[in-house]
């Protein structure tokens, strides 16, 4: 062989050798594990309860400032983050059933920015969609009436192209509901004592403490955390002082997945998924939630117990080896710490029936089928969004069965506003029992397809649209959103753009 000849070819498998070895370095090295590390040394943080005012018409009124600020995310350093009322992350809004509520959003950031109220059932006009954007200095105000059963729901920005930044940086909170049924219920139900908001999110953060907006080589749902924050506290853990406490788990993370279990893989109960209880409490050792999603869950304690609640390598199906790795598919992290008292008070035991009143859709009742497809990390049914373009138009009243197909190898949240829906089908089988309640956002694996009946009422406008989208933000940033209107049957949406509302003080 001549010497040219035999030095191409070294070379050759000499880049090959590298090519394997930087591959296998960057997969190997995307896992992130700290199960079992944490010392859990900070005591948790609870989001402050907001008390509304009352006006003179008997609306609560709940104020609202998104303001820059400096919180301490890791102990000893301080990060630059947003909030709102606060450097970090929001209070907690609660409000009942048939109440008149009004919001007073002042932007107090350096950018153009909107407030969702997310999983909430109320006028297009009132959503906090990118329609809605409140500039620097300016003031939102929209109302509406509470009607929809008791849930933990939450608040955050829903601006065209940057929402994954604005959450990232910490504008969000809870919205927690009640209703007279829900609250007849001998649920554990003092905030902060025995029911207590987890608002879980994963961080990457600089040496200096800073926030890290930096991605990997590949990345295909978005940025993924190495850092566990609960209500803005990492490593934290929970006293408890109770037999039995209630957890309100919210995944407001931006792209990770997690699977919530305890570390002795001990059971507990779910109550309640997005849109709020369930029929009947249902025993779990899981429960899976991708980004946006939420449940309640109710676990015992003994005196003296020290568990961890843990997120457990996620159930992904359809994902090929390569890229359940960078999809956080074998990642293991702990949350939060539970540790219970020497002695507790006695808690009740749970109802045996939660609710009475189902209000969730009847498939049987579907007056149409409208059918999506998501594809790659920016389209529906082929088209990335479009402000201008009205994409569904549905008639008010409507009850319809929606089929959204993921074609693609990653999977997909998807997220659809207003309304809640009674999944039918996941896969071609019925739901499982955490899927079984009502529901505002759906986990859809690769080349699998979920289908939901769902129902219009109340509130029409031809001007202004509703979104659903899928919520791995990153891909919503990148155009894999799509518009509604809801309208009287006689009458047409607006083809032209839907006028950008101006918000001012």
């Amino acid at each position: 062989m001549r010497p040219l000849v035999r030095a191409v070819l070294l070379l050759g498998g000499v880049a090959v050798l590298l090519l394997v070895g930087a591959a296998w370095s960057i997969w190997s090295g995307a896992v992130v594990d700290t199960s079992g590390e944490l010392a859990c040394e900070r005591k948790l943080e609870l989001p402050p309860l907001l008390e509304p005012d009352i006006d003179s018409t008997g609306r609560r009124v709940f104020s609202l400032a998104l303001q820059e600020g400096e919180a301490e995310l890791l102990p000893g350093t301080r990060t630059a983050t947003w909030g709102v009322n606060g450097p970090y992350l929001g209070p907690t809004l609660h409000a009942e059933r048939g109440d008149e509520v009004a919001m007073r959003v002042r932007n107090g950031l350096p950018e153009a920015t909107t407030l969702h109220w997310r999983g909430m059932h109320l006028p297009a006009a009132a959503d906090g969609g990118p329609h809605q954007m409140i500039e620097p200095g300016q003031t939102w105000q929209p109302s509406w009436r509470i009607d929809q059963p008791a849930a933990t729901l939450w608040y955050h920005p829903h601006l065209m192209g940057t929402t994954e930044e604005h959450v990232y940086r910490g504008v969000a909170g809870m919205f927690i509901l009640d209703d007279p049924a829900a609250s007849a219920l001998e649920l554990p139900d003092t905030y902060g004592i025995d029911d207590i908001p987890l608002i879980v999110q994963d961080k990457r953060l600089e040496d200096d403490g800073e926030l890290s907006f930096s991605q990997g080589i590949v990345s295909p749902i978005g940025q993924l955390g190495d850092t566990v924050l609960v209500n803005g506290t990492s490593a934290p853990y929970l006293p408890v002082e109770t037999s039995m406490v209630r957890l309100r788990l919210l995944n407001a993370s931006t792209a990770r997945i997690y699977n919530f279990g305890f570390s002795d893989d001990r059971a507990f109960e779910l109550i309640a998924t997005d849109g709020g209880l369930l029929a009947a409490p249902r025993e779990l050792d899981r429960i899976q939630l991708s980004p946006g999603e939420r449940a309640e869950i109710v676990v015992a304690l003994d005196p003296g117990d020290d568990v961890v609640l843990r997120s457990f390598a996620p159930d992904f199906r359809g994902i090929d080896f390569f890229n359940r790795r960078f999809v956080g598919g074998d990642d293991s992290l702990d949350i939060l710490q539970l540790r219970a008292e020497d002695e507790l008070a006695d808690s009740p035991s749970l109802p045996a029936s939660l609710r009475t009143s189902a209000e969730l859709p009847d498939a049987h009742e579907a007056a149409r089928v409208r059918r999506f497809e998501l594809s790659g990390s920016s389209s529906i049914n082929g088209q990335e969004m479009d402000m201008a373009r009205i994409d569904q138009v549905v008639p008010v009243g409507a009850t319809e069965l929606w089929e959204v197909e993921n074609r693609g190898g990653i999977p997909h949240s998807f997220h659809v506003h207003d309304v809640r829906f009674r999944i039918v089908e996941l896969a071609g089988d019925p739901p499982p029992p955490e899927l079984s309640g009502l529901k505002d956002t759906v986990l859809i694996p690769p080349g699998e397809t979920a289908r939901f009946a769902t129902h219009f009422s109340d509130y029409t406008d031809p001007k202004t649209p509703y979104m659903f989208h899928c919520h791995l933000l990153e891909h919503e940033d990148r155009g894999m959103m799509s518009q509604f209107v809801v309208v009287d049957p006689d009458r047409r949406a607006r083809s032209a753009a839907p006028p950008h509302h101006e918000v001012r003080s």
